[in-house]
């Protein structure tokens, strides 16, 4: 059984901006011993302010990203491509098991959510209160943040001199950009596509660690990893529908119109972008990806390949 706070009076916290929220650790007593001490009863505030306050700060990121791409693709146009393959599996390996620590502790709380306040409360509550504030707070902040270093996923394409889709680069600025913006703008609905990113991350990082690692799994499929992430566009798409639905007949809801058709837009575009290499790879002759005899497996975090005799297939960021 949960507790929805009325009954456990001490779960109950105020954040750096006066509001008032429970600390999710607290009302599953048989999860507590689960969490480390810096977890419980974090104040995101600090640091939301200070993101608050420098809104040009992820503008100039990426630009300053865009540049290292061409800077980086200019000096090797001549250069021999550097081997870092172990180097890549251990970054790979690292932001799976972060994404795994940060499914475990945001599925919670969305589930608890999802079973202690209505649908509208869900997608109209200011987050702060319904779970941006203590240990679940905590990781919703890590995964805005994670997507500063997850532009080194490039760094291991540029060096070992491999193609540089559209898809990721674009996949990069835009969410980056996406995820700063809705964290600012305390968007209420943040907390589906943290779950789900979290999820497939998880889940895709670790294949480009056994790719780069050169493990090869025969029960994974890559097809199945696609479909998750095309998966996660479409309830993407869902969410922000919603959104517009309670944007329209609630005034007093928190979603803002500017974000929530961001949402949308990138959402879609993925989408397609999705669909559109999943055909592509997958619906096209066995024969057309299967030249000489050889399979190929593509890792778009960091561009390697690996011939094997059966193949593990192609997978693209998200």
């Amino acid at each position: 059984m949960y507790s929805t706070g009325e009954a456990t009076p001490s779960c109950w916290a105020v954040n750096g901006n006066g509001i008032r929220y429970q600390e999710f650790s607290c009302l599953y007593p048989a999860l507590e011993p689960f969490y480390f001490s810096f977890e419980k009863y974090y104040d995101p505030i600090p640091v939301s302010s200070w993101m608050e306050a420098r809104p040009l700060f992820p503008i100039m990121t990426c630009l300053l990203y865009a540049l290292a791409i061409v800077a980086g693709q200019a000096y090797f146009a001549n250069r021999e491509r550097w081997h870092w393959r172990w180097t890549m599996a251990a970054w790979n390996l690292t932001l799976s098991a972060f994404s795994t620590l940060g499914l475990l502790r945001t599925l919670v709380q969305l589930w608890h959510n999802l079973h202690t306040r209505s649908i509208h409360d869900n997608f109209c509550q200011n987050p702060q209160q319904a779970y941006g504030s203590g240990s679940t707070g905590l990781w919703v902040q890590l995964f805005i943040l994670s997507k500063f270093p997850e532009l080194l996923d490039t760094f291991f394409i540029v060096i070992h001199k491999k193609k540089l889709i559209f898809l990721h680069w674009y996949h990069h600025i835009t969410v980056l950009l996406y995820c700063w913006h809705s964290y600012v703008t305390k968007s209420p609905p943040g907390i589906f596509f943290v779950v789900m990113n979290y999820a497939v991350h998880a889940v895709m990082y670790f294949y480009y660690f056994c790719m780069a690692a050169r493990i090869k799994p025969k029960f994974w499929n890559p097809m199945l990893i696609t479909a998750a992430q095309i998966s996660q566009m479409l309830v993407g798409v869902v969410v922000t529908c919603l959104g517009f639905y309670y944007y329209k007949t609630d005034p007093d809801c928190q979603i803002e119109a500017e974000n929530n058709t961001a949402a949308f837009v990138m959402y879609g575009s993925y989408l397609f972008l999705f669909l559109q290499f999943f055909v592509g790879r997958y619906a096209e002759p066995t024969s057309h990806n299967n030249r000489r005899g050889k399979t190929i497996a593509t890792t778009a975090a960091a561009g390697t390949t690996t011939s094997g005799s059966s193949s593990p297939g192609k997978v693209k960021r998200v």
